[in-house]
């Protein structure tokens, strides 16, 4: 259970206690329930045996008139379940007189199947009687000296214990049931609702995440404000890290374009002197390899960044009255065609640059056409977001394998006549990769070279 959920834990656990207290006090209730019907039956039996000890120790009754006061017709009905009897035990003989009820029969002794005597002096134990019938027996040994010795016992159907014991089982078990269904209720009940602050935090998180709040607000329980304090306090630093590194990626730039600014004017003004060549080129080289990996920390510096959200239909538009300006003395045709619900999760200048590298890449080599598209795909698995589709074609002479590998490799170019430096496919593929997407080059539908990034969509 350790990928579970916490609420899972909880009432899984919450659940297995009630259904063992449940069970166990189901079982002592039903324990005391049959031991206080038994103690109400053994008193009922006990008060006809001390009337049958009474009978036998007035022997001067008639015989007609003893053992007629015990007060119960059942003792009259032939196998009815309830008996008693007398039996002498100090003669060889062992005289018997029964009730009415038992017929022919005998009970049993207790004494034979070792009951024990109670600190009352009698025994009391469950047999097997006539017909199969289960009795609850008491029988007690008199004394009554020159009178003989007697064996007293009365025996009552057992089913009316049993029978109570399990109508209270019935209607135990259906309390039980309808209170574990309350109790069950209960807990998710309080599990949802201690819980809850959890998923406010977790909503805000992903609210952030998103771009629809920059902190955690709002007020939560004791146990989870210090959560809440230390997120906005790692969220704080994140932002004045992120900051404090653009700061430093501009004043470093700043310094390095300045004495390369001064090399370039120096080396200009002796334009026919090789030397001077020589620093004019490795110059411009490293001008660009310090503009690649000063876009590189910057962009890095602000993926890190929590994430905003982006409207992508607006900024392709921009892009594409953009593009149709700068490529105006070439009367290109600019198409744009974007899902209106299409949203990016990141930030809008980071979406910029990367549509606007593969725009001007492909207006740069059109013939006459540049088409872009952005679709939404929706989740390939469950638990993934879904992804931003952009494409990009133009009608130009396209690329061959071998040319897309190379035109990918950071400042390689294959036309020196086109303007640029060679970053921007590879400042492409470093920033989509950032956000976890990728850049890939084909064949263009309508004959020129097809650049498709997949981005994060919300």
């Amino acid at each position: 259970m350790g990928g579970s959920s916490l609420a899972t834990r909880l009432f899984v656990s919450a659940t297995a206690w009630v259904v063992v207290i449940l069970a166990i006090t189901g079982v002592i209730l039903s324990s005391v329930y049959r031991d206080a019907t038994e103690r109400a039956f053994d008193r009922r039996l006990n008060l006809y045996l001390r009337t049958l000890i009474a009978e036998v120790a007035t022997p001067d009754e008639p015989a007609d008139r003893q053992f007629q006061s015990l007060g119960e017709p059942l003792f009259d009905l032939p196998l009815s379940g309830w008996y008693w009897q007398i039996t002498r035990t100090d003669t060889e003989k062992g005289e018997t007189r029964a009730s009415r009820s038992l017929w022919d029969k005998k009970l049993p002794k207790l004494e034979e199947h070792g009951a024990e005597l109670t600190a009352a002096g009698v025994r009391l134990g469950y047999v097997d009687g006539p017909e199969g019938q289960s009795l609850r027996v008491v029988e007690r040994p008199v004394d009554l000296g020159a009178d003989g010795k007697f064996l007293v016992s009365v025996a009552g159907d057992a089913t009316e214990i049993f029978d109570e014991t399990r109508s209270f089982d019935y209607y135990l078990g259906g309390t039980f049931a309808a209170l574990g269904i309350v109790l069950l209720l209960t807990t998710i009940f309080q599990v949802r609702y201690g819980l809850a602050p959890l998923k406010r935090i977790s909503d805000a998180i992903a609210d952030i995440r998103s771009g629809r709040a920059e902190r955690l607000e709002g007020r939560f329980p004791v146990e989870i404000a210090p959560l809440a304090r230390e997120t906005n306090a790692l969220i704080d630093a994140n932002r004045e890290i992120v900051e404090r590194s653009r700061t430093h990626v501009g004043n470093l730039a700043h310094a390095i374009k300045t004495p390369l600014s001064v090399i370039v004017n120096e080396a200009g003004a002796h334009a026919g002197d090789p030397f001077a060549s020589k620093v004019l080129e490795q110059a411009d080289l490293m001008r660009d390899q310090v503009a690649h990996h000063l876009e590189r920390a910057r962009i890095a510096a602000r993926a890190t960044i929590v994430s905003t959200i982006t409207d992508v239909a607006p900024v392709i538009e921009a892009l594409r009255r953009t593009m149709e300006k700068i490529h105006r003395d070439r009367d290109l045709s600019i198409e744009a065609k974007a899902d209106p619900a299409a949203r990016f999760r990141g930030e809008r200048q980071d979406l910029e640059e990367m549509v606007g590298n593969l725009v001007d890449n492909a207006c740069k080599w059109a013939a006459s056409q540049v088409f872009v598209e952005v679709t939404v795909v929706p989740p390939e698995a469950s638990g993934a977001g879904p992804r931003l589709r952009i494409v990009v074609d133009d009608d130009g002479r396209g690329l061959s394998e071998a040319e897309r590998a190379q035109v990918s490799r950071r400042g390689q170019r294959l036309d020196e006549s086109k303007p640029g430096s060679g970053l921007g496919l590879s400042i492409v593929t470093d920033l989509a990769g950032l956000y976890g997407g990728n850049l890939t080059l084909n064949n263009a539908p309508i004959g020129g070279l097809r650049a498709e990034i997949m981005l994060p969509a919300v």
